[in-house]
């Protein structure tokens, strides 16, 4: 009798980015058609074989949004175990905070909108911590992420 043939399931590693200006962060708006849930999350993306986290950051950004991030500062790991799509995922992600080198992102009236091949994967803006607090804002993923950033303050 054969195996049978299974998508094998991986853990993916991430860095992330939280840019912040004093009570406020920047993060990309998320949606899932399947749970029909919004969310909110920071921006970076998947660490590639051989690259430090911290250049991970650096790589997507510049990618993603043609823009440079200096001052980066390792703040933690989160592990986010979820389902997403109808399809469960287990994410291990390396938090970094970080500063935009062009000072003018850092406005309140500035939406990015991060692309890869020239398809829109994100929109991000900033987000007052107290509305994702409150629950006035659709949830902050990875969870801990309000913990981490308030341990780090």
């Amino acid at each position: 009798m054969g195996k049978k043939s299974k998508s094998k399931r991986r853990i993916r590693p991430l860095a992330l980015c939280i840019f912040r200006r004093g009570e406020k962060i920047l993060v990309a708006r998320g949606y899932d058609k399947s749970s029909g849930e919004t969310f909110y999350r920071p921006i970076g993306g998947k660490i590639e074989f051989g690259e430090p986290a911290r250049q991970t950051v650096i790589r997507e950004v510049m990618e993603e949004l043609g823009a440079q991030v200096t001052d980066t500062r390792y703040l933690g790991a989160l592990e986010n175990i979820f389902v997403y799509e109808g399809k469960p995922g287990h994410e291990i992600m390396l938090i970094f905070d970080g500063r935009f080198q062009d000072e003018s992102l850092n406005r309140d009236d500035v939406l990015l909108i991060g692309k890869d091949d020239g398809e829109v994967l994100y929109e991000a803006s900033w987000q007052h911590l107290d509305d994702f607090r409150t629950g006035e804002l659709p949830p902050l993923y990875p969870t801990g992420l309000l913990e981490l950033i308030d341990s780090c303050a």
